[in-house]
């Protein structure tokens, strides 16, 4: 496309969590990053880190001279285009409109998407996007420290729960009308081609409709937009399915040739080999990161636990809970 700008030539690697529920993957800061870049035409290998679910780091692109965190310039799909690695959005980042339209889906849907995912469910999507891969007492622990960071995040506690709840809901509902009355019958919501707002609307759409569970509030909420649901059909069957089908290089699972500190991917497997003593230290460290992490979250639940018992004292109430 006219507006894909290559300042590096060398292939990309989308660094993202790992693949399910029929997606390519079913995080929410990863999939509209993968669209992002079909959209764009731009060839890449698709790499999955198993091994630190919790890394703010995550997704990334790379390349041999390059390289575009999550956490750093407004998110990787941001830095591509302040960079002018790829960018969808040269003629409409400008208009009033596509600004407004992008800022109530990264507020209002994605609280919404958050909630579901933290908290108004029994976790098993968050369990299986992020920390399946993990041993269960650490990644039911790593749950639960989530559970109330996106608690403390979204200003939910006792008092404010049901309330917040409808909030997160009414929100999520407008949206969707406002997007579903803005696309009518199009392909794309400006101009008749793709843009980061597309990107991001469609990941967040197609894990709602295929990583939450039936019984999700946020599934039923879109589904009665029935123009959007078709919307995010056609282009997952065009995306995502036809690459999945084919041959396609962009869904493969190389190993990127730069990363993160403490960074870990699963190759695809290969025959047995006596490790090399740089492969000995790597497994040294991930399991030192396990342990790490358990003690930490160890650690934090004890002292929350303590700040509760504090609570049971003043209050008189029994049980442990995460909110305060």
């Amino acid at each position: 496309m006219d507006e894909v700008l290559h300042r590096e030539q060398q292939r990309l690697t989308l660094v993202s969590r790992k693949a399910c529920f029929g997606l390519p993957t079913a995080c929410p800061s990863c999939l509209p990053v993968y669209i992002y870049l079909k959209f764009a035409n731009v060839p890449f290998d698709l790499c999955y880190n198993l091994t630190y679910p919790d890394s703010d780091q995550i997704p990334y692109v790379d390349s041999d001279t390059y390289v575009a965190y999550n956490n750093e310039k407004g998110g990787v799909i941001e830095s591509l285009k302040e960079d002018n690695i790829v960018n969808l959005d040269s003629e409409v980042q400008s208009l009033p409109e596509w600004v407004s339209i992008v800022a109530m889906i990264n507020s209002w849907l994605s609280d919404a998407i958050l909630y579901e995912l933290w908290v108004g469910s029994d976790g098993t999507s968050a369990h299986k996007i992020y920390y399946s891969d993990l041993p269960w007492p650490i990644g039911k622990l790593l749950y639960l420290k989530q559970v109330y960071n996106v608690k403390q995040l979204l200003g939910i506690s006792k008092e404010t729960a049901e309330r917040k709840e409808e909030e997160i809901y009414r929100r999520a509902t407008i949206a969707y009308q406002a997007l579903s009355t803005k696309l009518g019958e199009e392909s794309f919501f400006f101009d008749n081609r793709p843009s980061s707002l597309d990107a991001i609307f469609l990941g967040h759409a197609l894990i709602t409709l295929y990583a939450l569970p039936e019984t999700s509030v946020l599934r039923g909420k879109l589904l009665q937009q029935v123009n959007l649901v078709k919307y995010a059909d056609k282009h997952k069957a065009e995306l995502l399915d036809a690459s999945s089908s084919s041959s396609d290089p962009s869904s493969s699972s190389s190993i990127p040739k730069r990363g993160p500190s403490n960074w870990s991917s699963k190759p695809k497997s290969q025959p047995k080999r006596e490790r090399t003593e740089e492969e000995k230290n790597f497994r040294r460290k991930a399991k030192y990161f396990l342990v790490t992490q358990l003690v930490a979250v160890l650690v934090f639940l004890s002292l929350l636990g303590g700040s509760e018992d504090a609570d049971v004292d003043a209050d008189g109430d029994d049980g442990f809970d995460y909110d305060n």
